[in-house]
């Protein structure tokens, strides 16, 4: 069991506009490279923010300021046990897959506004940060999340 560092938020380098499934991530993730997926134990977020800004649980927590062995997900390599992992649907130019953007619906920005606020609330030394803040390599989550967390109040 590890202490709580980040929340690490994450897009889902999809198509804006183009809805995920659960089951969809469980591929990409779990199943083996040889049927299209990574192979990894586990999939790399705990909740998954909709088109419709519906949030969906991925991987059971309980919720406290540690990170116990059955709830680390794979979000980013050297950091998933001292971290939990939010992603939503989108990231990517729905013509170029190449050109990453900030597809995030209304109801998807609202969602993960609540969801930011609450968990700041509940942990307020607990980093907040961008998947690429932590590689540098990415660009997900596709927007400046130091900007935004400022936008909603929240300055660490």
């Amino acid at each position: 069991m590890s202490r709580l560092k980040y929340l690490v938020i994450h897009c889902t380098a999809t198509p804006e506009g183009r809805e995920v499934t659960a089951s969809d991530i469980r591929h990409w993730h779990c199943d083996p490279v040889s049927k299209g997926g990574r192979g990894w134990k586990q999939v790399g977020y705990t909740d998954l923010i909709h088109l419709d800004g519906n949030v969906e649980r991925l991987v059971d927590n309980n919720e406290d300021a540690n990170v116990d062995p059955w709830e680390v997900t794979n979000g980013a390599a050297g950091y998933n046990s001292v971290s939990r992992h939010i992603v939503y649907v989108g990231g990517v130019d729905a013509n170029d897959r190449k050109k990453t953007r900030d597809t995030r619906t209304e109801a998807q920005k609202e969602a993960l506004r609540k969801y930011v606020l609450d968990f700041h609330r509940r942990f307020p030394t607990v980093r907040i940060v961008g998947h690429r803040e932590l590689n540098p390599s990415k660009a997900c989550p596709s927007f400046n999340v130091g900007s935004w967390l400022k936008s909603i109040g929240i300055i660490q």
